[in-house]
């Protein structure tokens, strides 16, 4: 008996093996930014809530400025969002954001506006040195001067001038998760079990010819496969019988790939996995806990970056701008901020202006 080769007039009686039917189902994982956008933030919920955990953080977090109309600059909606907020996903997701200063007739600041980072690209003199940007879109380009664009961007070790975001480090495990989920997903097509091998042996070694097996294929699906035709009964004739397939531990392996891989997205966007509902995270002791070191670990110095850029590119503005989140008033640092408070108070070998300026009141 042959096991792994094929019988004599089986040839062009099989069609050719499914291979899912996803464009990446060769154990690649998407290249590219929109690619991996549209595989990770718009098609992974793991992915997609924790970029908002942290960009709506940093876009909801009080701050403390220099001038009151800088904040009101920053917490205004635009591009679809607040500011913050937007700045905040696009620099988690592509590593870069570009904030375009719209002016008013006067020549004051009227509103900062984010462009999409994809269609941004910087435009370097013989020197290197970054002398503006080019916005394209739709076909067409436009040049912006280097003045008139904010560029926030992360840290790069390949790259003088753009930033490195934290979607492409986290595309291989987006890509295993995605694919765990169409698994169980395929299960549940059929049955939630595995499919079993229907099996024709007439004992004479004859095979079914191609016109056969399309028939019976069809019939298959027809009457057999799918949730809905769970548990129908089975009648079998001419040398037909069915042997059911099993799962093997192995083979279960796939639940546990799919929480590890979930584990990394959240690990690549600095977000403590118990706050995204992931089971087996013993780190922390409770949701206060991870809450705090998400604060203190992501948006803090992300908040520090995005908003220090902001004020920054605004100098011509605001003279001497100052953009920062207010831990006094951020709920999870709470109870950090009473510690310190009463470590100061306690101090009586320190004058009282000292005291200020420990607890950052200058």
């Amino acid at each position: 008996m042959k096991w792994f080769g094929s019988k004599a007039g089986r040839e062009g009686s099989r069609p050719a093996l499914s291979r899912g039917g996803h464009a990446f189902a060769h154990g690649e994982w998407p290249q590219g930014y929109e690619a991996q956008v549209r595989a990770g933030y718009l098609g992974n919920a793991v992915a997609q809530r924790a970029v908002r955990l942290v960009a709506e953080a940093v876009g909801s977090a009080p701050l403390d400025a220099s001038d009151p109309a800088l904040v009101a600059l920053v917490t205004a909606k635009s591009g679809g969002g607040r500011l913050g907020e937007v700045v905040a996903a696009q620099q988690l997701l592509h590593g870069n954001a570009f904030v375009q200063v719209l002016r008013d007739p006067d020549g004051g600041v009227a509103e900062l506006y984010p462009l999409r980072p994809e269609r941004v690209s910087v435009v370097v003199d013989a020197g290197g040195w970054p002398a503006g940007y080019r916005y394209a879109v739709a076909g067409r380009v436009s040049e912006i001067a280097p003045d008139a664009v904010i560029h926030v961007r992360g840290f790069h070790p390949l790259d003088d001038h753009y930033g490195l975001g934290c979607l492409g480090a986290a595309s291989a495990a987006i890509a295993v998760h995605n694919a765990a989920g169409r698994w169980n997903k395929a299960l549940l097509d059929n049955a939630a079990r595995p499919s079993g091998a229907l099996v024709y042996d007439p004992g004479d070694g004859s095979a079914l010819s191609a016109e056969q097996f399309r028939r019976l294929r069809e019939e298959m699906d027809a009457g057999f496969a799918g949730a809905g035709n769970a548990g129908r009964p089975m009648l079998l004739e001419g040398g037909l019988k069915w042997q059911a397939l099993s799962l093997s531990p192995a083979d279960m392996d796939f639940v546990g790939l799919k929480a590890a891989a979930a584990r990394e997205i959240a690990l690549a966007f600095g977000v403590p996995p118990m706050l995204l509902g992931l089971p087996g995270d013993a780190t922390y002791a409770n949701y206060r806990e991870a809450n705090r070191a998400l604060w203190r670990l992501t948006v803090l110095p992300l908040a520090d970056a995005v908003f220090g850029a902001l004020a920054a590119g605004l100098g011509e503005w605001f003279p001497e701008a100052r953009l920062e989140i207010d831990p006094d008033r951020v709920p999870a640092l709470v109870e950090d901020r009473e510690r310190l408070w009463a470590m100061v108070s306690a101090a009586d070998f320190i004058s009282a202006d000292e005291k200020r300026q420990m607890v950052g009141w200058g």
